[in-house]
């Protein structure tokens, strides 16, 4: 809303326009246009999973391997009780996703993941390791307060 100090302000909403007349005798007409601020409700990120391009590839020739479609095959990832840090994570190839899976897909490779493990979950890289002592999938987890060595168990 423009306010002039020198007279009255007067809000023509039909045509998006502010006039402030000035006190009359004085000749002075201001004419404005109104920016109109907009509030956009914040949009909420929910959980994620990420995928790294080298954990995807991984997971399209395992799939592949045992003749399911990437398409709608994915790697089940969760979280269980037990392991030496208190919580250990779990991996097996799946055919489809459950109905109350969610579902993360990166570099063409599926992800399904039970509601509950996703809240351990959440914010998680996996990563897809291959060095001379050790192969296989790695869980950067940003939950996880401590691990065990060999990166398969965690407390949160």
């Amino acid at each position: 809303m423009l306010v002039a100090s020198s007279g009255a302000v007067i809000v023509d909403s039909s045509e998006d326009a502010v006039e402030s007349f000035a006190p009359e005798g004085s000749g002075t007409r201001i004419m404005a246009t109104e920016t109109k601020i907009q509030d956009t409700p914040a949009v909420k990120a929910g959980p994620v999973i990420h995928l790294t391009e080298r954990a995807a590839k991984k997971i399209i020739a395992l799939l592949a391997k045992d003749g399911v479609s990437a398409e709608v095959g994915g790697l089940r990832v969760g979280v269980q009780g037990g392991g030496c840090s208190g919580l250990s994570y779990a991996m097996r190839l799946d055919t489809q996703a459950r109905d109350r899976d969610k579902v993360f897909e990166e570099f063409g490779a599926r992800l399904f993941v039970d509601p509950k493990s996703l809240l351990y979950l959440n914010g998680t890289t996996l990563e897809y390791e291959e060095t001379l002592m050790r192969q296989g999938f790695v869980f950067q987890n940003p939950n996880a307060d401590r691990s065990c060595g060999c990166g398969s168990s965690f407390t949160a």
